[in-house]
């Protein structure tokens, strides 16, 4: 089993993973999403970007989930905000922090081994990737951290997706 942090970029792109529990993947070959496995862990981690105000958004993480299937092709490529994904996994998310809140990434900088170069703004270009695959230690502190915030996902799925509103002009859709 590994783990890894599941980075969401775009807000429309949370409420459709929470809806659907799967994650989708963009046409780009990546090595990480092609090793992933069933069983492997993710830690749900939304970027400043991804609420549209990054003056007020920190990173953080959100949740965890497990990978339930394999990684497979869509017959279609599936959009979400205007992106294209061609490939995806089931997932069963099994803790979920309230809407806009989680594990702020930044002041456990110091103590995550997956980024080594510890310069301010110099770690979040490791966020520009679909997942970040995490040493032992990184996902033992992560999952700490969540547990003091994180219920059910029951709990909080509710919220999320009552205030995770469309971009506008841009349509998303489900896989056929």
């Amino acid at each position: 089993m590994t783990a890894y942090l599941l980075i969401l970029g775009e807000r429309e792109a949370v409420a459709w993973v929470l809806r659907e529990s799967r994650m989708a993947f963009p046409p780009t070959q990546r090595r990480e999403v092609d090793r992933l496995t069933v069983g492997d862990e993710l830690f749900l981690l939304t970027t400043r970007g991804c609420w549209h105000n990054p003056t007020r958004d920190r990173t953080r993480v959100i949740g965890r989930a497990w990978v339930t299937g394999p990684v497979e092709p869509y017959g279609e490529p599936l959009t979400i905000a205007g992106r294209e994904f061609t490939r995806g996994c089931p997932i069963e998310i099994e803790a979920l922090a309230p809407y806009l809140r989680g594990v702020e990434l930044a002041p456990l900088l110091p103590r995550l081994a997956a980024f080594p170069d510890k310069r301010a703004g110099a770690w979040s270009i490791r966020l520009r990737r679909p997942l970040l695959a995490l040493p032992g230690g990184d996902a033992d502190l992560l999952r700490a951290e969540l547990a003091k915030v994180a219920a059910a996902p029951d709990k909080a799925v509710g919220e999320y997706l009552a205030r995770i509103r469309p971009v506008r002009g841009l349509r998303s859709a489900a896989p056929a």
